[in-house]
């Protein structure tokens, strides 16, 4: 009787132990979906975040092409607009252009955003730097034309005053000259013959000649370099052939930077008066018929010219 009537503990205790078990097990689910949530959460953050940042780090390496991009551009300007100038800062040219391989290489492998910048600003120095020095080239480059300009035109107005002034003087030594050459008057050439071989007769026929006689008046010149002077008489034929008794050097003078021949020299004493000479030519070859002319020449000048004839 007594063991039918005592509680069956054992069975009640069963289903109260599996109600805990369950309890832990969804409060455990529950930690572990929370912790999965917070961890999904977290993770779309990080994305997110992640995303923000690698486009903000894209735009800021776009400004920074961009910058890096304009620096070069207006270096290669400033190159051109100063032409050879730019020829003269090789050293830092190249400088820049190293700088701006190594900012373009960090742009590149997308390098702290600061650093590149810092970088970009010491590059921007260097070409203001680079600006400032071909300016200062330029100025001193301009100043040094402006005084070249001034020394040619100095030196041109100098050298046409020079040249002016050596007009003057040729000409005034043309005039010296001139107003110091001698002149023979009333030249004449004179066929002659001689009567019982001491007196001359006037001769026109030319089997009958047997010298020319050569007179003429020496003119007065108070300016003209007094002294012994050469007197040169050239006789030539109607064939245009010159009288004399050779053809080589030893019968010929100077006259205009070439030897030409002459019939008859003498030596006289000049001092600057008038004076009568008379010269005579001898015959050496029969006379030809026609005109001959006499030319008269000293100090390596013409001084006079005449013509006769023989029949």
């Amino acid at each position: 009787m007594e063991n039918t009537e005592k509680p069956n503990l054992e069975v009640a205790e069963g289903p109260k132990k599996n109600n805990n078990l369950y309890k832990i097990m969804a409060i455990i689910l529950l930690l572990i979906v929370a912790v999965l949530v917070w961890q999904l959460i977290v993770t779309k953050t990080k994305v997110h975040t992640f995303t923000i940042e690698k486009e903000k780090a894209k735009t800021q390496n776009t400004a920074l092409q961009h910058e890096l991009d304009s620096l070069l551009t207006e270096h290669e300007k400033i190159k051109k607009e100063y032409g050879t100038l730019s020829g003269k800062l090789t050293e830092k040219d190249s400088l820049i252009s190293a700088k701006a391989d190594e900012i373009q290489q960090l742009i590149a492998s997308q390098a702290d955003y600061n650093r590149v910048k810092k970088k970009l600003e010491y590059l921007r120095g260097i070409t203001q730097g680079y600006v400032s020095q071909i300016d200062s080239l330029y100025k001193i480059n301009k100043v040094l034309k402006d005084e070249n300009v001034e020394i040619k035109d100095k030196y041109d107005k100098e050298a046409a005053k020079t040249t002016e002034l050596t007009k003057d003087k040729q000409n005034l030594s043309e005039k010296v000259n001139l107003a110091s050459s001698l002149k023979a008057y009333n030249i004449k050439g004179t066929p002659v013959r001689l009567k019982s071989g001491k007196t001359e007769a006037v001769e026109d026929k030319a089997k009958r000649t047997e010298r020319i006689k050569v007179s003429f008046t020496l003119s007065e010149n108070l300016i003209a370099p007094s002294g012994t002077k050469t007197i040169y008489i050239r006789i030539a034929r109607p064939d245009d052939k010159i009288l004399c008794v050779t053809a080589g050097d030893e019968n010929s003078f100077d006259y205009n930077g070439e030897k030409i021949q002459y019939s008859i020299k003498q030596d006289i004493d000049y001092q600057n008066a008038a004076q009568d000479i008379t010269m005579y030519w001898d015959k050496t070859d029969e006379f030809l018929v026609g005109t001959y002319v006499v030319s008269v020449f000293t100090d390596g000048t013409l001084i006079g010219e005449s013509q006769f004839s023989l029949k």
